[in-house]
């Protein structure tokens, strides 16, 4: 099935191009690792310690690349530490055959994005990561750079995530149609009340440094912590660090450090429609928001109300100290369109982690507040 527009694959599709064998893998791919709007990747069996990351550009190849830059490689059925700031390569369990109508696009998934772990995806004969050509066929690799904690990494593991797109072209919606959606959907809401979206090349997100007495309004990633394993369970303490509500409503990042925050704005993502947050945008100042960027159909979404669930921030700042006020536009969300509405969406339902979350840490820790 091919949209007249393009469009993103849900669930089903993708189940159907696992069945296919469009989509197939050493072992059987997991019914829980298809979400509502993308699929999960597993890290397959090998690594790579690398000297340094690479694209192999049109006519290259991945294996070259690691034959030219591989300094050791490991054996992920065994456990091993992924140390910070060092450059690794793995060898990922899917490999793709897709129709010559559907492309992709890859994102770290949101777990690892507030760990901090840099991940991109890397295939044959591409000029760019995280990008899955037209018809591709042949093996997926993840460059994975742990920036605060070393990690745990091991066959199976979940780290990074890949969107389908049928048809030529961008699904993003452009500005007119997000605010003809916004009307009839209600995309935000602000302090529990349904509100008009701020508009501009997607929907502009501020961050929250106001909140509840004792309630911390974000966390900064501490120096020199054990190694987290991703299946793992570890204080919040020994690994952060609590940023109370400032009393003039602003905080000093602190340039090469690492912040998790959250929204103003509650999120509603309609069944219809996908979301991305924008990484990067360079008019909102030195810093870098948002690692993990899908938001599947149904995140904070529900038909009798209007509450939606907040973004959780990935933030960490550039070469100089950069201050944050409450309420400043740090980001942007950008709305696809779906190919057809999921069967299963974001949710309690399908054990989905940070459905109504607030201010959340990722599930490998447990936040009591």
């Amino acid at each position: 099935m091919q949209s007249e527009r393009a469009a993103v694959v849900p669930e089903q599709g993708i189940a159907e191009l696992v069945d296919e064998g469009a989509i197939a893998a050493s072992t059987p791919i997991p019914e829980g690792n298809i979400q509502p709007a993308s699929l999960d990747l597993r890290l397959g069996e090998r690594a790579w310690r690398m000297q340094a990351s690479f694209l192999p550009g049109r006519r290259g190849t991945v294996s070259a690349g690691i034959g030219g830059l591989a300094m050791s490689e490991m054996d992920l059925r065994e456990r091993h530490i992924l140390e910070r700031n060092c450059v690794y390569l793995v060898e990922l369990a899917e490999r793709l055959r897709l129709p010559a109508t559907h492309h992709g696009k890859a994102n770290p998934k949101s777990t690892t994005g507030r760990l901090d772990i840099f991940t991109r995806l890397i295939t044959d004969r591409s000029n760019a990561f995280d990008e899955v050509s037209a018809g591709h066929e042949g093996r997926l690799y993840a460059e994975i750079i742990p920036r605060t904690f070393p990690i745990i990494a091991e066959t199976g593991q979940s780290i990074s995530q890949l969107r389908l797109i049928d048809g030529r072209g961008d699904a993003t919606l452009d500005d007119a149609e997000l605010a003809e959606l916004d009307a009839g959907e209600s995309l935000v809401e602000r302090t529990g009340e349904v509100a008009s979206a701020d508009i501009g090349r997607g929907v502009r997100v501020s961050v929250r440094l106001r909140g509840a007495d004792g309630e911390p309004v974000a966390y900064q990633g501490r120096d020199n912590t054990p190694a987290v394993r991703l299946g793992g369970r570890h204080p919040v303490d020994r690994y952060w660090t609590r940023i109370g509500q400032p009393a003039d409503g602003r905080i000093v990042l602190n340039p090469g450090e690492f912040y998790v925050l959250g929204s103003v704005e509650g999120i509603r993502v309609p069944p219809g429609h996908a979301a991305e947050m924008v990484p990067f945008d360079p008019t909102v100042g030195e810093l870098r928001v948002h690692y993990a960027g899908f938001f599947d159909p149904g995140f904070g979404w529900h038909p009798d109300h209007g509450r939606g669930t907040r973004a959780v921030l990935e933030v960490r700042a550039h070469d100089t100290p950069f201050v944050l006020e409450h309420g400043q536009i740090v980001g942007r969300l950008e709305y696809s369109r779906m190919r057809e509405r999921p069967r299963k969406l974001y949710g309690h339902a399908i054990g989905s982690s940070y459905h109504d979350q607030r201010l959340a840490l990722s599930k490998q820790f447990r936040n009591d507040d």
